[in-house]
């Protein structure tokens, strides 16, 4: 893959890929040296990257950069230079999970709500499921979402030490990106992944859309019909096909 295949939309790169190919790519990263960098922008992202120029600078020098949106797909139509779909990160992740138990490769899971009386944590809860899915997946090691700046290092320590080859961060964007970015020269993992909210979904703390909303591009109607709290986030996709009518 090459710079010849991504577009830029509101000046952000995105890889035209689609699921083969994105799942190609990162058995290419995890022969690699030193740690790659994956990110899966949808549509509030990059418009949140246009506006925060850290975030920008980590996605736009990320190894693989995953069309998380269908609200991306449609822009991308809009400018001439079509993705050819839409790759959610949760998918992505179930394949690359298959990938990791296959080659015998290792992964740390960060991110999620801690343990509470009597229960696990959500990264405790989603490396379960993810054992029952894929019983040779090995799980290097464990960590919550809950911490200060402070403590970051030696969370990186942790991962370190744990040798695990693949890193999930599940700490919602922009945290996780500038998690990556700040530590990938120290991460020893092959390749790390930002993952939003997909632990959770692992774990059964929050439902993934049913099918037909999956496959029609609605999981943003499953989402406000469940959570109307959201309708900030929701309302934030049609300013982004107008600021890319305004683009062109």
């Amino acid at each position: 893959m090459n710079e010849t295949d991504r577009v830029m939309i509101l000046d952000v790169p995105l890889d035209i890929v689609d699921m083969e190919q994105a799942a190609g790519k990162l058995a290419e990263l995890m022969r690699r040296d030193g740690c790659s960098i994956i990110v899966t922008p949808n549509s509030e992202i990059v418009v949140n990257a246009g506006k925060d120029t850290e975030l920008k600078g980590i996605i736009s020098t990320a190894d693989l950069i995953i069309p998380d949106g269908i609200g991306l797909v449609y822009a991308s139509k809009l400018l001439g230079f079509p993705l050819k779909e839409r790759v959610t990160g949760i998918d992505f992740l179930y394949r690359a999970l298959g990938l990791l138990e296959k080659e015998q490769k290792s992964v740390f899971l960060l991110g999620g709500r801690p343990q509470g009386k009597g229960a696990l944590s959500v990264a405790e809860t989603a490396a379960m499921r993810m054992k029952e899915r894929f019983p040779g997946l090995r799980i290097a090691g464990i960590h919550h979402g809950y911490f200060n700046d402070e403590e970051e290092l030696k969370i990186v320590e942790e991962i370190n030490r744990s040798g695990a080859d693949f890193l999930c961060v599940a700490l919602g964007s922009p945290k996780q990106e500038k998690f990556m970015g700040r530590y990938r020269g120290e991460l020893l993992v092959k390749a790390a992944i930002g993952v939003g909210g997909s632990l959770d979904v692992w774990a059964g703390t929050v439902k993934r859309a049913p099918k037909f909303f999956r496959d029609h591009g609605l999981e943003w109607l499953y989402r406000f019909v469940k959570q109307p709290a959201r309708y900030k986030r929701i309302a934030a996709l049609p300013k982004f096909m107008i600021k890319v009518l305004i683009s062109r």
